[in-house]
C-alpha cells in the first residue's frame, strides 16, 4: 500500500479506527460516564472532517482506481461529517429521555458514515456494493434500536427484508454490467463503452437493476414503501439521519455510477429517470397532503424531494449541461440537509415517549409555549416549500433551470406544480403553531436545540448568498476539485 492508497481513504479509515476504539472505550464509560460516549464520537467525525480538508485535497486514484478522490468526494465527506455531528446532537438527550441509552448506538453511527464515505469516492462497482453494505447494517440495527418497542422491531424488520433484496438487484446489475464491459472498473466502463466495445443490451439491463437498487436507498417511488413506517417506528434521531446521510449516499453512489456509463446510454435512460422523478414529485407530495403524523409527514416529505433531486438526472446525458446538473444536485443536497435535520430537531424536542407529541396537532400553540423552536420550524417549513428568503428556494430554483436548459420544460412545470401543492402539508404545520391554540410540552434541551437554531439561520443566512455555495458545488465535478 503506497502512501496515496493511505490517503485516498484516510477519512473513511480514521472513522473506522475510532469507531473500534469506541467500542472497548464504551465498556468503561457507559456506565461511569454515559456523557462521554458522544463527546469522543462527535471527536472522531471532527478529526475525520479535518483530515478530508487537510489531507484529501488533490485529486487522486487509490488502490488502482478502486477510490477516486476528486472534488465530488471532497464535497461529500465532509457533509457526511457534518451530517454525523448533528446526529449525535440530536441523539444524546433523545437516547437518555427515552431510556434507551446505549454507547453502541454511536459506534454504529460510526460505522455507517464510514460507508457513506467510501460510497463517495469509490471508482469500482466492487467498493459501491461494499459500502453500500457498511452503510446499511449498522442502520438495520438502529432502526430496532428502541427494542422492546414493537413498532421500532417492525422498521427494522422491514428495513432489514427490503434492503437486502434491493442490495440484490444492484449485486445482480453489477454482474451484467460486468459481463457487458468485462471489468467493474468505473473508469474502465466508460472507456470499453466509448470504444463501442461493450454489449449495450447487456450494459442497460445492468444499469436498470442497479437503478432499482439505488431506488431504494433514495426512496424513490416504486422503491418507497418502507420509508413511512421505517422513519415512524425507528427511533426519531436515526430516523433523521437517514432521511440525510442515507439519502445522500445514494445520490453519491448514483453520480459517481452513472456519470459514467449514463453518457453512452442517455437515448435509452433519459426517459426512466424522466419517469421515476415526475412519479416520485407527484406521489410524495400527493400523500404528504393526507398525513396527520409529523413523522410519516416528513418521510413522504422526503420522498417527494428525491423527485426533486432526480431532476437533475434527466438531463445529464447532455455534456454542455452535465456540470449544472451535477453543481444542482449537490447544492440540494445540502439545502436538503440542514431543512430536514433541522425539522427532525424540533420534532424530537416534541416527542414523547411511545411516540406520543408526534402527531401535527400536537404543534398547536408552540408558537406561544416555545417561540424559539416555532420559528425555526417555520423557516424549515418554508425551505421545504421553496419559498424565498431561504435556501430552499435557491435549491429549487437552480433544478428548475437545469430542467429547461435541458429541455425538460414539461418536467420543470410539474416540479412547480407540486411544489405549489406541497405548500399545502408545510403550511399546515405553520398555521397550527401559531393560529391554534394548544400547550404543546416541549424538552429543551442544549444539543438539540443548537441543530435546530443553527440549521435555521444557515437557511437564512446563505439565501443571501447562494452563489458561493453553488460555485463550490460547480468547482465540485468529478473531473477535478
Amino acid at each position: 500500500m503506497t502512501l496515496i492508497d493511505l490517503y485516498s481513504i484516510l477519512p473513511a479509515a480514521t472513522l473506522i479506527v475510532w469507531a473500534l476504539f469506541l467500542l472497548l472505550a464504551n465498556f468503561w464509560f457507559s456506565k461511569r460516564q454515559p456523557v462521554w460516549t458522544p463527546i469522543l464520537a462527535g471527536a472522531g467525525l471532527l478529526a475525520s472532517l479535518v483530515v478530508s480538508i487537510f489531507f484529501t485535497g488533490k485529486p487522486m486514484a487509490g488502490f488502482g482506481g478502486f477510490i477516486l478522490v476528486d472534488g465530488f468526494s471532497n464535497f461529500l465527506t465532509p457533509l457526511f461529517a457534518v451530517t454525523g455531528i448533528f446526529a449525535i446532537g440530536l441523539a444524546y438527550d433523545y437516547l437518555r429521555r427515552m431510556g434507551i441509552q446505549r454507547g453502541e448506538y454511536y459506534t454504529l453511527l460510526l460505522f455507517s458514515i464510514s460507508g457513506m464515505m467510501l460510497m463517495a469516492s469509490a471508482g469500482d462497482l466492487i467498493i459501491v456494493f461494499l459500502a453500500l453494505e457498511l452503510l446499511s447494517i449498522p442502520l438495520y440495527v438502529l432502526s430496532g434500536f428502541a427494542h422492546p418497542r414493537v413498532d421500532s422491531q417492525e422498521s427494522a424488520l422491514k428495513y432489514f427484508l427490503l434492503g437486502t433484496f434491493a442490495s440484490g438487484f444492484f449485486l445482480f446489475g453489477t454482474s451484467l454490467v460486468f459481463g457487458a464491459a468485462r471489468t467493474t472498473n468505473l473508469t474502465d466502463i466508460l472507456a470499453i463503452v466509448s470504444s463501442g466495445e461493450a454489449d449495450t443490451m447487456l450494459l442497460l439491463i445492468g444499469s436498470a437493476l442497479m437503478l432499482a437498487g439505488f431506488g431504494f436507498k433514495i426512496a424513490a417511488v416504486p422503491f418507497h414503501s418502507w420509508t413511512p413506517d421505517v422513519y415512524q417506528g425507528a427511533p426519531s434521531p436515526v430516523a433523521a439521519f437517514m432521511s440525510v446521510g442515507a439519502k445522500a449516499a445514494g445520490f453519491a453512489a448514483l453520480i459517481r455510477v452513472f456519470s459514467m456509463i449514463f453518457p453512452s446510454l442517455a437515448a435509452e435512460l433519459t426517459p426512466i429517470f424522466w419517469a421515476l422523478a415526475a412519479l416520485t414529485m407527484v406521489v410524495g407530495n400527493v400523500v404528504a397532503i393526507a398525513q396527520t403524523n409529523l413523522k410519516r409527514m416528513l418521510a413522504y416529505s422526503s420522498i417527494a424531494h428525491a423527485g426533486y433531486l432526480l431532476m437533475a438526472f434527466v438531463p445529464f446525458g447532455d455534456a454542455v449541461t452535465r456540470s449544472n446538473s451535477v453543481a444542482s444536485a449537490l447544492f440540494y443536497l445540502t439545502v436538503y440537509a440542514l431543512a430536514s435535520l433541522g425539522a427532525w430537531a424540533v420534532l424530537i424536542g416534541m416527542e414523547g415517549e411511545d411516540n406520543q407529541g408526534t402527531e401535527i396537532s400536537d404543534l398547536a400553540g408552540l408558537g406561544k409555549t416555545s417561540p424559539l423552536s416555532a420559528a425555526a420550524m417555520t423557516v424549515f417549513m418554508l425551505s421545504f416549500t421553496g419559498i424565498p428568503l431561504t435556501l430552499g428556494f435557491w435549491g429549487k430554483f437552480y433544478l428548475f433551470r437545469t430542467a429547461i436548459e435541458g429541455g425538460f420544460v414539461t418536467l420543470a412545470v410539474i416540479g412547480l406544480i407540486t411544489s405549489l401543492a406541497s405548500a399545502f402539508y408545510y403550511l399546515r404545520v405553520v398555521v397550527k403553531m401559531y393560529f391554534q391554540e394548544g400547550q404543546p410540552e416541549f424538552h429543551w434541551n442544549f444539543w438539540t436545540s443548537s441543530v435546530a437554531i443553527f440549521t435555521a439561520l444557515a437557511l437564512v443566512v446563505f439565501s443571501f448568498m447562494p452563489g458561493s455555495l453553488f460555485d463550490l458545488a460547480l468547482r465540485s465535478m468529478l473531473t477535478g476539485s
